[in-house]
């Protein structure tokens, strides 16, 4: 048997349920990213903490000496609730891109778990569903900071949570299907510098998106961070219309949904389709010495001696 047919013979199976989702199987994948995080908590956490923090902090008191109140807020406040959504972008689809990037292209770590009875879409969702509990936590982090240095309390605070979870379940499943969709490391760049930049910025974060253009307005309507800010704002400030709330979640609903099902579709055709196995390595120099030393040597042997 061939190192090829080696190969071949151990990609992962394609388990043909349909109809069938089992919530067991998604509960397993958030179990083992539970376990892994329990060895890696305290540098996850630190970044999670500080970084924001650190945003909070320096915009809002930096600038918030120069601007003083905007849209009728303490810009610190209205700072503060803008970084909770991108904090729970930044924790949910970051993640999402770099790890399972590489733990499909390098550790080759979805092979194995498509090999037990765990289905593509299950295997989405759990790691989906863990990215966004975990940013659903650390997103609370810069209103807690916020309300330190002022913002007050109010019982809508007690859905910034659920908000965040939604939000970052969204985001995960996105960075998912990019992490699908790019074939290298460098790719990433495209991502990060084309893609979470305009997202970070043209959301509402740090300032009203009405100074903006008109075009950038209807624009930012699809963006679902700005969806997320508006209804952290919402919550915490009071005064959200529930039409307009339901506006935003059915955005963010939708975006789920079709998120959902391109992850699904383009890491199945990664991992289970294409097999998701590395080409076979090169032989070595070694070897190919080894495999040519005999013919050589036969060589020389047949060859007929040099008349002198």
């Amino acid at each position: 048997m061939t190192l090829r047919q080696t190969r071949e013979d151990a990609r992962p199976e394609i388990h043909a349920r349909p109809g069938r989702f089992e919530a067991d199987a998604v509960l397993g994948v958030v179990a083992r990213e539970w376990i892994l995080y329990g060895q890696s908590w305290r540098a996850t956490t630190f970044a999670a903490v500080v970084e924001p923090t650190l945003y909070l902090l320096c915009f809002g008191f930096g600038m918030g000496a120069l601007i003083g109140t905007l849209a009728g807020y303490s810009y610190i406040d209205f700072l503060g609730t803008g970084i909770v959504a991108v904090s729970v972008m930044f924790q949910s689809m970051m993640p999402a891109v770099i790890n399972t990037f590489i733990k499909r292209r390098f550790l080759h770590t979805y092979e194995g778990i498509l090999a037990t009875p765990i289905d593509v879409r299950e295997l989405v969702t759990g790691e989906a569903l863990w990215l966004a509990l975990r940013s659903g936590v650390y997103g609370c982090v810069p209103l807690l900071v916020a309300i330190g240095f002022g913002l007050r309390p109010g019982p809508g605070m007690l859905l910034v949570p659920f908000i965040a979870f939604l939000a970052g379940f969204a985001f995960a499943l996105f960075g998912i299907w990019i992490s699908a969709v790019i074939t290298s490391v460098r790719s990433m760049d495209y991502v990060f510098s084309g893609l979470f930049t305009p997202l970070f910025l043209v959301a509402g974060t740090f300032f009203p998106l009405t100074e903006l253009p008109d075009w950038v307005q209807s624009a930012a309507m699809v963006n679902p961070l700005y969806h997320a800010v508006e209804l952290i704002r919402g919550v915490v400030f009071g005064g959200l219309a529930p039409v307009t709330a339901l506006g935003h979640v059915a955005v963010l609903l939708a975006f789920i949904v079709l998120m959902w099902f391109l992850a699904g579709f383009q890491m199945r055709r990664r991992v289970v389709s294409s097999g998701g196995l590395p080409p076979a390595p090169p032989p070595s120099h070694a070897a190919t010495r080894r495999r040519w030393a005999p013919s050589a040597a036969r060589s020389s042997r047949a060859r007929p001696p040099r008349s002198r």
